[in-house]
């Protein structure tokens, strides 16, 4: 595990843990720069995404750490903490545990899918193999390039950053990070003192992912936008500028 912090020194405490396969480098490239002019950024690289020779083993072990982490850098205490795809899996552990304390929870239009085992494992062996064979020769590399670009509309130079990131990674820290994402799951109703849950609802997944969210929190806060599964974060300053605003409205919110 890996946490670089940058930003402004004295400004309020913001984690950025991201996705599926992927750094907070690629994940968060958009971003960077117009979070850390006033945020003091937390940005989390997990077991298995970081580098090293270590490999993923599964989502509580890494929230473990996160909290540890957390503990003795920060006190037990952060202002936001802000969950892209996967990684909002782990902003929901962190606030549901309460080991740690999170003013606000944003979680960046995530699918936040759970399973039992057997359904994860075929999910996982039918996934796990798209993300990690499409680089494999030319020929898929171009089609990717293309697919990524046609539906989340994004450029050459991102598209080609997250394929990249995708194609230097362990196969099997991203087995275990998808597989264990499935089975690690969020109670229904989860409502904790003094933290506010902010919703980025990408309105072009569907309606139940809406459902999901309520579901999983009690009186989340959602803004909704006409927009794909995290497109605010690669798909042109026309998603990414509003939903940059919104997240400094969640961070000035007061807290009950």
């Amino acid at each position: 595990m890996k946490f670089t912090e940058m930003g402004q020194e004295n400004g309020k405490t913001l984690m950025l843990l991201p996705g599926t396969a992927c750094d907070y480098q690629t994940n968060f490239a958009t971003v960077l720069d117009t979070l850390e002019k006033k945020y003091h950024l937390i940005c989390v690289n997990y077991d298995g995404f970081d580098g090293d020779d270590t490999i993923f083993s599964d989502m509580i072990t890494v929230t473990e750490k996160i909290e540890k982490y957390i503990e003795e850098k920060h006190g037990g205490r952060l202002d936001g903490a802000i969950g892209s795809s996967l990684g909002s899996s782990f902003v929901g552990q962190l606030i549901q545990r309460e080991n740690i304390h999170i003013d606000h929870g944003i979680f960046g239009s995530p699918d936040l899918d759970q399973s039992g085992r057997i359904s994860a494992w075929l999910q996982s062996k039918l996934v796990v193999p798209l993300l990690t064979s499409f680089t494999k020769n030319e020929k898929k590399k171009a089609k990717t390039r293309e697919k990524l670009k046609s539906f989340f509309e994004m450029n050459d130079e991102t598209a080609d950053r997250f394929m990249e990131c995708f194609a230097k990674f362990n196969s099997e820290s991203i087995k275990n990070e998808y597989y264990t994402d499935l089975l690690t799951w969020l109670r229904d109703d989860i409502h904790v003192e003094h933290t506010k849950v902010h919703f980025i609802y990408a309105k072009k997944m569907g309606e139940k992912y809406l459902k999901r969210y309520k579901r999983y929190f009690r009186d989340p806060d959602i803004r909704e936008f006409d927009m794909q599964h995290e497109q605010w974060l690669f798909g042109g300053e026309q998603y990414t500028m509003p939903v940059l605003k919104v997240i400094d409205e969640f961070m000035e919110m007061p807290v009950d």
